[in-house]
């Protein structure tokens, strides 16, 4: 399958009190899923489907202890209806998050999306970088043991793909790594808060979707919450839901505002591979000059350890990292 057509589908959903919510969301993105392939049918054949990040639930609670309790779930809790789906219909979709317990893992939360295919859950990805200091989940960085693949990338009929969860976009790192594992299509499953975002001046989600595209020559298939202020105070999210080819080229965006929203557009697998074959000039990944670079090997971000997570102490490290980024500037600054 080389060419196919992608789905980035923005929900517009109230904010959920607690978990029992949560099936009632499930029902309404299998139901968008499966008017998309439907409706589009003549025209479109669509493989990929992507939902935003918090579309099962959006907390903004001060301590794991209080979404463990509230809003966590566990894999099994999610993956059925789409797994079925799928089955069905020959399609991939990448799962809005969800807040995960994992009893490996205990008293941790993780803000987590599954990638599901017609045979099942094929990858789950957890964010490394939540929106700190607000988002209390744990990043897998922070926990103890942890060795599971950080940056999954699945081979598929459909291509390699690769996800990250919204604010890891703000760093080149993880899709730089996911592309060097393989990853051709990019998927950003996302709640991308006004004002970053997809009007002018500050229409972050719009810059970095381009740029992470053209970095790292893949396409990247992006979806976003479209929810209004009176539905998730204290913010409101801009949609804008896109599709980026691998020149940064915007094949298909739904329009900045609140709303429910289908964005499709062409991925073209073959013409992927053969411009990441054939380009001598603009190609970043061949030309990345990986042992020029030393600040990735300087720790910088403590990790949780055993430490809890809450809103302070994400601030407490926050300040920390500050003063060891200062040091370590005032020490170059100094030596030059």
């Amino acid at each position: 399958m080389s060419r196919y057509y992608a789905a980035a589908v923005q929900t517009a959903m109230d904010c959920p009190t607690d978990r029992s919510a949560i099936p009632a969301r499930i029902s309404r993105m299998i139901d968008l899923a499966a008017g998309s392939i439907e409706a589009y049918g003549p025209f479109h054949d669509i493989r990929l489907i992507a939902f935003p990040e918090f579309a099962h639930a959006v907390p903004m609670l001060r301590t794991p202890a209080e979404l463990l309790k509230t809003f966590a779930v566990e894999v099994g809790d999610i993956a059925p209806a789409y797994e079925r789906f799928c089955k069905l219909h020959g399609c991939f979709i990448q799962t809005g998050t969800f807040i995960e317990r994992d009893a490996r893992y205990e008293g941790h939360v993780f803000n987590t999306t599954l990638l599901i295919g017609p045979t099942g859950v094929l990858s789950r990805y957890r964010k490394v970088n939540p929106w700190i200091p607000w988002e209390v989940h744990s990043s897998p960085h922070d926990v103890p043991g942890y060795n599971e693949p950080l940056f999954p990338v699945v081979a598929t009929e459909i291509g390699n793909i690769g996800c990250a969860i919204c604010y890891d976009w703000l760093f080149p790192e993880p899709l730089r790594e996911l592309t060097m594992q393989g990853a051709e299509v990019l998927v950003r499953v996302s709640a991308y808060m006004d004002p970053w975002g997809a009007t002018p001046p500050m229409d972050w989600w719009t810059l970095f979707n381009r740029a992470r595209a053209v970095e790292n020559t893949a396409f990247v298939v992006a979806a976003n919450q479209g929810a209004a202020l009176r539905d998730y105070p204290a913010f409101s999210w801009p949609g804008g839901s896109m599709i980026v080819d691998f020149d940064g080229r915007i094949l298909a965006q739904a329009d900045p505002g609140p709303c429910e929203k289908v964005v499709v557009a062409p991925i073209d697998i073959d013409a992927l591979r053969a411009e990441r074959t054939r380009r001598r000039g603009h190609d970043m990944r061949s030309h990345f000059r990986s042992e020029a670079y030393s600040y990735g090997r300087t720790p910088m971000f403590a990790r949780a350890g055993s430490n809890s997570i809450t809103i302070e102490s994400n601030n407490e490290r926050i300040t920390e990292a500050k003063r060891a980024l200062d040091g370590r500037l005032n020490f170059f600054g100094a030596d030059s």
